[in-house]
């Protein structure tokens, strides 16, 4: 399981995330406010989502963090949400730097 080192993001346009081999994945924090997969903005059961990219301001800052067990970041946004977790797996395998997405490409 990877783990960051360090997350840097409040109140910035983008949350970084500084891993164990020191590579940085640096999300927008709007695209990571858009990513959030609880109950209020993916339909449970179907995986519909729920939230409206539309409704989430364009200048939407992380304005709290709080670790989850060893296994992920709860975020607090500006926009008032705060249920979803981010699980660090998924954020490191989600990468988007340049590199992480050319291995991803690759068969």
């Amino acid at each position: 399981m990877p783990l960051p080192l360090e997350i840097i993001g409040l109140h910035r346009p983008d949350v970084t995330f500084v891993w164990e081999d020191q590579h940085r994945s640096v999300y927008a924090a709007r695209d990571l406010r858009l990513r959030c997969r609880c109950a209020m903005c993916i339909e449970e059961m179907t995986g519909v989502p729920l939230l409206d990219p539309a409704k989430v301001p364009k200048e939407v800052v992380a304005t709290g963090m709080e670790l989850v067990g060893q296994y992920a970041v709860s975020i607090r946004w500006s926009d008032g949400h705060a249920s979803g977790i981010y699980d660090f797996q998924a954020l490191r395998e989600g990468c988007p730097c340049l590199e992480c997405a050319a291995k991803r490409s690759q068969p």
